[in-house]
């Protein structure tokens, strides 16, 4: 029976690869590369020196097909992700009938970790719950974004004794009120840490995590909120694209 991998690789840095990935690197036949435009050729090739620094055979192959975009402007949000992961899966399915053998093992190579925001073992399993084809499939976690952030900045992630939320850029633009001490936010496209209410709140703010490209920037939100939209404009400008995340936390 056809076998997937999806194996967290990480936040940008090749040393956060875990020895668990290193050995589903190993076992894979084949890696499935979403491209996703020339502005973010880097992402592709880290996953291919990744591959080349840790898989210690050279029998591995790499198949690349377009990632899906999703709609933007004035759309209905969760309904152009539906959209989306609809596209996705019909790609998905195609690279199994068509570019794997029965007996072969095949890699996604997901950013971070698989289980947070990424649609990838969701998308498995909706193909697995329509019957259209049959593999088995395993899930390699990986560090995340927000754990790099943490190491990055020398803080720990929670207080004691206190919670943890995380969100998305959206909602806290938004105007989503939460209660937790420390709110991780994610996905950002719009600057919404100028929607919080406290400007005494402390922000650590990282993009490009782990990469030779990495950005940080630390403070109460009232002496670098400006700073971090200046630099976050011209990195995205750079670069043509930007990973940021940060965390914020109650004074």
């Amino acid at each position: 029976m056809k076998k997937l991998l999806v194996i967290g690789i990480g936040a940008g840095n090749p040393d956060y690869i875990t020895l668990q990935a290193v050995k589903a690197l190993n076992s894979a036949d084949v890696f499935f590369l979403m491209d996703k435009g020339q502005s973010k050729d880097k992402l592709i090739d880290l996953r291919r020196d990744i591959c080349e620094r840790y898989i210690t055979h050279k029998a591995y192959r790499f198949v690349e097909a377009p990632s899906p975009e999703r709609e933007r402007g004035e759309v209905d949000y969760r309904a152009s992700v539906e959209d989306l992961n609809l596209a996705r899966q019909s790609t998905f399915e195609r690279l199994i009938h068509e570019q794997m053998a029965d007996d072969e093992c095949a890699g996604f190579l997901v950013w971070g970790d698989p289980a947070l925001y990424d649609s990838t073992i969701r998308i498995l399993q909706a193909i697995l719950d329509s019957g259209c084809c049959e593999f088995e499939f395993e899930v390699i976690p990986g560090i995340t974004s927000v754990q790099a952030l943490c190491a990055r900045h020398k803080v720990p992630l929670n207080r004691i004794g206190q919670s943890i939320e995380i969100t998305t850029g959206r909602r806290l633009a938004a105007g989503q009120v939460s209660d937790a001490d420390s709110l991780v936010v994610m996905l950002d496209a719009q600057d919404a840490y100028h929607q919080v209410a406290d400007p005494q709140t402390d922000i650590y703010w990282g993009a490009y995590l782990g990469t030779p490209d990495e950005l940080l920037i630390h403070g109460k939100l009232e002496d670098v909120a400006q700073e971090i939209e200046r630099v976050r404009k011209a990195a995205r400008l750079a670069n043509g694209w930007i990973m940021d995340t940060y965390l914020l936390r109650k004074p």
